[in-house]
């Protein structure tokens, strides 16, 4: 059966969608530590990061860095933190999380909330920049 990630990247599974390439997919966390942290995964279904095909981690990495220059442009941060914990869905993702201290980056906190349009409009913000780095 395939990973609920999958079948996000797949549009059976709705979600804020901010970048999309033939091979990865990145997407808002609907269970933030703060607004615009963002999921980033291969469209390839592989349980544990390490196991990726060379070729899929670094291209994987390519993505994620160019998803992190659009959040960090569209939500005002410091720094866009990174964290690779692949416990909770059996699918590689990265964790990209805007920061104003290290302790943002705490998944220990209790998670944001936000209505459906405070959703879209981060996600369609980061998109927006995304979609400006060409």
């Amino acid at each position: 059966m395939a990973s609920i990630f999958s079948r996000i990247a797949a549009g059976e599974i709705p979600s804020y969608k901010v970048a999309e390439s033939a091979e990865y997919y990145a997407f808002l966390d609907i269970n933030p530590l703060v607004g615009g942290h963002t999921l980033v995964i291969p469209k390839k279904e592989v349980d544990y990061i390490f196991d990726l095909d060379e070729a899929t981690y670094a291209g994987l990495w390519d993505f994620a860095a160019k998803v992190a220059k659009a959040v960090k442009s569209a939500i005002p941060c410091k720094r866009v933190g990174v964290a690779v914990l692949g416990m909770e869905v059996p699918h590689t993702h990265i964790h990209l999380v805007p920061l104003q201290t290290e302790g943002d980056l705490d998944f220990r906190k209790p998670k944001k909330q936000f209505t459906e349009q405070e959703f879209r409009t981060i996600a369609e913000s980061i998109a927006k920049e995304f979609n400006k780095l060409g």
